[in-house]
């Protein structure tokens, strides 16, 4: 390992992981020592295969995949929603956690994205647990909110999807979930942009999105229905625990 200071290859970039560690080295560390020893092999596919399409930046990281599978573990989750799949490494690290009977509801707008995945999570089976759904994800949601049936009735929601409705989402999802279940924002920390100065020189889609995600999280802050814990964890997620 070189010296502390000594400018290191940003390994985690070329092959779309997000990390807010200024070091590239300690994060290589992490994940060299504490998650790919772990990942299961199944994941590794996924995540290789994902690495070559060319917006793999939109995958969720791998130890942000460790976290979700520990954490739904942890919850003894069995019913789950996921919005925003992409080609599903995400997916695969909840269905890898749940039950044999656990079940995902997994929302997105392009199928396409999720088939390059789903040979990998057939294979892994799982692919049974997964109610994948192609269009967008607030029609839906409307729908079942206007059916008591599924207020409460989803153990955990992961939303890594389109940031300028993050909050309609919340509107909505704060109704679906059970008292005692749990929400994951994922990208709230946003590339780190949250505290760039006015004129500091972001990309164009980080700077569009940028004041839909403080919004969110400002509205998270104060939300007296979640308790929550934002985690420096791949590009920063926000887990809110309904309590009322």
């Amino acid at each position: 390992m070189a010296a502390i200071g000594e400018t290191q290859p940003a390994k985690h970039q070329e092959v779309g992981h997000k990390s807010l560690l200024q070091s590239d080295a300690l994060y290589q560390y992490i994940l060299e020592t504490s998650v790919y020893p772990r990942e299961p092999q199944s994941m590794k596919e996924l995540r290789e295969v994902t690495a070559k399409h060319p917006w793999n930046l939109m995958t969720t990281s791998a130890d942000e995949g460790q976290f979700l599978n520990l954490l739904l573990k942890l919850i003894n989750a069995k019913n789950t929603m996921e919005i925003g799949v992409y080609t599903g490494y995400s997916l695969l690290s909840t269905a890898l956690a749940l039950p044999d009977d656990g079940k995902i509801l997994a929302l997105d707008i392009n199928r396409e994205n999720y088939e390059i995945g789903l040979p990998i999570i057939e294979k892994a089976g799982v692919a049974h647990k997964i109610d994948f759904r192609e269009g967008r994800a607030l029609p839906l949601l409307d729908q079942m909110v206007n059916d008591v049936k599924f207020h409460g009735s989803f153990d955990f929601i992961f939303v890594d999807a389109d940031k300028d409705n993050y909050l309609n989402y919340h509107k909505r999802l704060i109704d679906l979930v059970k008292i005692g279940g749990v929400i994951g924002y994922d990208n709230t920390l946003w590339n780190g942009s949250l505290v760039a100065p006015p004129d500091a020189p972001l990309r164009k889609y980080v700077r569009y999105y940028r004041d839909f995600v403080l919004e969110l999280n400002k509205a998270l802050a104060v939300d007296p229905r979640v308790e929550i814990c934002q985690l420096p964890v791949g590009d920063g997620i926000t887990l809110c625990r309904r309590i009322s």
